[in-house]
């Protein structure tokens, strides 16, 4: 079920000291909002870099060092921003769970996700708990 559109979050607002249901409708608007602004801001940084970084360096520079180092640059902006383009997918991902009422919840165990975990990482699939475990589990399984 979409949380109608109708639906106000004050800018003051905090959903940690929210006493209705967990995840009712003012919550995951806004949850949304912030998702969304999340996403605007990395869009537009997106679009400043290719515009300014990006199309203005020059990688034909006649020093060696210089090269190197506008190359070295220009890896690394390329970089951040796959790493940007990978987390526009989770926020996108994560407004599809508010539109699906699944949203707040652990993909692992169906238990709600922490408020404070929420609000520093909106896009967080798991409680804390399972993503300690899965983190466990990564690191056993990487030394094999």
């Amino acid at each position: 079920m979409a949380v109608p559109a109708s639906v106000l979050v004050s800018p003051d607002y905090d959903p940690e000291k929210d006493k209705g249901d967990f995840m009712n409708p003012t919550m995951l608007e806004y949850f949304r909002l912030k998702l969304i602004n999340w996403r605007e801001e990395l869009l537009r940084e997106s679009s400043d870099t290719i515009a300014n970084t990006l199309q203005e360096t020059e990688l034909q520079k006649p020093d060696l060092a210089d090269r190197a180092s506008a190359e070295t640059d220009h890896a690394l902006e390329l970089r951040t921003r796959d790493r940007e383009r990978k987390l526009i997918s989770k926020i996108n991902e994560a407004i599809l769970r508010i539109d699906d009422d699944s949203y707040g919840y652990c993909e692992d165990t169906g238990e709600p996700i922490q408020i404070a975990r929420l609000n520093a990482r909106p896009v967080a699939t798991l409680t804390t708990e399972a993503q300690e475990q899965h983190e466990r589990m990564e690191k056993t399984h990487r030394d094999d």
